[in-house]
């Protein structure tokens, strides 16, 4: 479900001919990958949420996604938000324009049997080189008193890591379901030590999902963006409302098995802990800056560009990035802020 990117479909897709800028009343939206949490403009698609047309891809490729965005043959893209500071740094046409949802208990660290913490030190660690399992391995070990330097790093997918799990060969691992429970059920004694539901972790903001634009987009039409940005949280109205329809709806989208959609997402339309929490309109809002309050999870009132700035940071520390960028760069809260003027308003509570 989170994959490994490749770079050679960055490139294939990046020298496409593209489409350019969408036409007034189409608009070209890209998902990273297969995942209901980017689904939800899907829904305003089926249900006629917004006037205009979505033109909707996956992409299985998140870079590859970037890549078109940045180049105008997409308009809109759900990816995660670790991808912020490289926009900045490579001064792409792009814009990280909401907060969608984090991760809510999706993503662990699992620690290999008889290992102790004080023995990780010069062992084989895996995660997937620059995404959200890289950060969370990182920030983990930095918690314990280990740099990153230390451990030696292997870059693998959760279920790449399997099989080197069972065999021994690492001594953690970044995990997510199915593969956590399979690895702590086929040896006794490997257990999770921390996981984006961890208070602490969640209150950085820094495992998200985020919808991204097109400046051009932005400033030739205005207008269209808004409302593609206001489809987006009237489709979570709308699954909050008939969340089993529309779970179904996504299960047929995505092509995943119904239930699997409601580990992610949950069935009481709001989150499912172990998997991600959605964020209603005003909760992301005040994570932007452009509504009063703050923030679910400690997260503070306009905290979006300090998540961001501690992700410049610590792809720093990984040896991803060399510079500190201006995170504020990489984000446009204006349209929220439009949205917010006009009286727009989402408080969604589970049922």
């Amino acid at each position: 479900m989170r994959h490994i990117l490749n770079a050679a479909a960055v490139a294939a897709i990046a020298g496409a001919a593209g489409t350019g800028a969408a036409s007034a009343d189409t608009v070209n939206v890209g998902i990273c990958v297969s995942w209901p949490g980017y689904a939800m403009l899907e829904v305003a698609r089926q249900k006629e949420l917004i006037d205009h047309d979505l033109n909707i891809t996956i992409f299985e490729d998140p870079l590859g996604g970037h890549a078109a965005l940045a180049a105008g043959q997409l308009d809109v893209y759900g990816c995660t938000a670790d991808y912020t500071p490289l926009v900045v740094d490579r001064g792409t046409d792009v814009v990280n324009v909401a907060f969608l949802n984090p991760s809510y208990g999706v993503d662990h660290v699992i620690l290999a049997p008889d290992v102790e913490i004080a023995d990780l030190p010069g062992k084989k660690v895996s995660a997937p080189q620059a995404y959200i399992g890289h950060l969370l391995m990182g920030i983990w070990l930095d918690s314990v008193g280990i740099a990153p330097d230390q451990v030696e790093w292997v870059n693998l997918n959760a279920d790449e890591a399997v099989g080197p799990m069972m065999s021994g060969d690492l001594s953690a691992a970044y995990m997510y379901e199915p593969w956590i429970s399979k690895v702590l059920e086929a040896k006794p004694g490997a257990k999770s030590i921390v996981n984006t539901g961890d208070p602490e972790v969640l209150k950085t903001g820094i495992f998200m999902d985020s919808l991204y634009m097109n400046k051009n987009f932005i400033e030739e039409k205005r207008d269209v963006a808004l409302d593609v940005l206001k489809a987006r949280w009237d489709g979570l109205g709308y699954w909050n409302e008939n969340t089993e329809e529309t779970n179904q709806l996504l299960a047929d989208y995505l092509q995943w098995p119904v239930e699997d959609i409601g580990y992610v997402i949950g069935t009481d339309g709001k989150s499912f802990e172990g998997g991600i929490y959605m964020f209603d309109f005003d909760e992301s809002a005040r994570v932007c800056g452009v509504l009063d309050g703050d923030g679910p999870f400690g997260m503070a009132h306009g905290s979006m560009v300090d998540s961001i700035a501690l992700t410049n940071e610590w792809w720093v520390k990984l040896g991803l990035m060399d510079k500190t960028v201006d995170a504020a760069a990489g984000i446009d809260c204006s349209l929220m802020a439009d949205l917010v003027a006009d009286g727009y308003s989402q408080s969604l509570s589970a049922h």
